[in-house]
């Protein structure tokens, strides 16, 4: 008796997004569509018509406005989940209900809890679940990494990351913005952007250990944390610190890399060119971002789903960055392990020395 024929190798990937908003319009949308092996067949968001709209300008074949619709649409193998993160683990249970692989904007989720539940679904449906934490993928950070491994400021022996910026238009609370409610994003712009270094950090030095960290409300009106401050040790024991100001006229972005040959230094929100300073003198190497910033990392992952590759930004990788934001912000919302978001009046943070002008 001859063996049954085997099923053809998959040759691509086609995606559906849940929540067709902002994030998506160039950072990501678009990536999905011109990665090779992918295409962008559905999506989904809760007001129909916008969703319609978008799959029209973006030449999507099919809209939604149920998420249940969009994840059992057979003709969607994979989903991106690009809502607020406080409907991250929604989306993402759906997705694995479904037995389908899934991508989740970043951070993950509002906390570590919340991460736990999505990689042990993701694990009981035997799929794979990503995150976006796309400058894994980047090459202006990839040159950072490989500067770091090839020893060019020598040895490791110190970190320093300064953030500060006035408080963006769109993170009033008085528009109902998702990025400074905690019941949506987890807290406050720290999550939102704090993440992404804290990613980028264990993406090259390997997971942070002894953390610890203060945050405050100092000068916003939201009730969420405006001022971070935290230190790490390194997996190679470099020692390392960092702080982010989301109420000052001052801007600065700037992480810096400190060894025993030089100094390494760059922005991690704009595409300012590398600076290497040795011995030697200084060194710049300037590296544009590609038109869609998440294009890279989606090639992994669609690479990675096909059986070509490996995607280094997994659930179990940016569960790491929660743990380390759920340490520093613990004392502000007095624990981060049960849903905080919805017991504000037993924040510490709430109460500090804010006052209305």
């Amino acid at each position: 008796m001859s063996s049954p024929t085997p099923a053809p190798a998959r040759t691509s990937i086609r995606w559906g997004i849940l929540g067709c908003g902002d994030v998506t319009e160039v950072k990501s949308g678009p990536g999905f569509q011109k990665a090779r092996g992918s295409s962008l067949v559905a999506v989904m968001r809760r007001t129909g018509a916008l969703a319609a709209d978008y799959a029209q300008r973006h030449g999507v074949p099919r809209s939604y406005d149920d998420a249940q619709a969009l994840v059992n649409d057979p003709e969607v193998d994979a989903v991106y989940v690009a809502t607020p993160p406080g409907a991250h683990l929604e989306g993402a249970l759906l997705a694995a209900a479904a037995g389908k692989p899934c991508y989740v904007e970043k951070p993950m989720a509002r906390h570590t809890a919340e991460c736990d539940a999505m990689i042990a679904a993701f694990g009981a449906a035997q799929q794979k679940l990503f995150v976006a934490y796309y400058r894994r993928a980047l090459p202006r950070f990839e040159k950072v990494r490989a500067l770091l491994d090839g020893r060019a400021i020598g040895q490791l022996t110190g970190i320093s990351y300064r953030f500060a910026a006035p408080t963006p238009a769109n993170a009033d609370p008085a528009q109902h913005a998702w990025r400074v409610s905690a019941a949506h994003a987890g807290g406050g712009l720290f999550l939102d952007l704090g993440s992404h270094v804290l990613d980028f950090l264990d993406h090259c030095l390997g997971p942070l250990e002894a953390v610890h960290g203060r945050a405050a409300r100092l000068a916003t009106a939201a009730e969420v944390e405006d001022a971070v401050a935290m230190t790490f040790r390194t997996a190679r024991g470099a020692l390392g610190s960092a702080s982010w100001n989301f109420s000052t006229l001052a801007k600065e972005d700037t992480l810096e890399f400190f060894g025993t040959a030089g100094r390494l230094a760059f922005n991690v929100f704009n595409a300012e060119p590398i600076r290497l300073e040795t011995a030697s003198g200084t060194e710049s190497f300037a590296i544009a971002n590609p038109e869609h910033v998440a294009q890279p990392l989606i090639q992994l992952i669609v690479d990675d789903l096909l059986g070509r590759g490996t995607c280094p930004s997994t659930g179990e990788s940016a569960r790491r960055t929660s743990v380390v934001m759920d340490r520093v912000l613990e004392d502000y919302y007095r624990g981060r392990t049960d849903a905080f978001w919805l017991r504000p009046a037993t924040w510490p943070g709430r109460n500090s020395s804010y006052a209305q002008p």
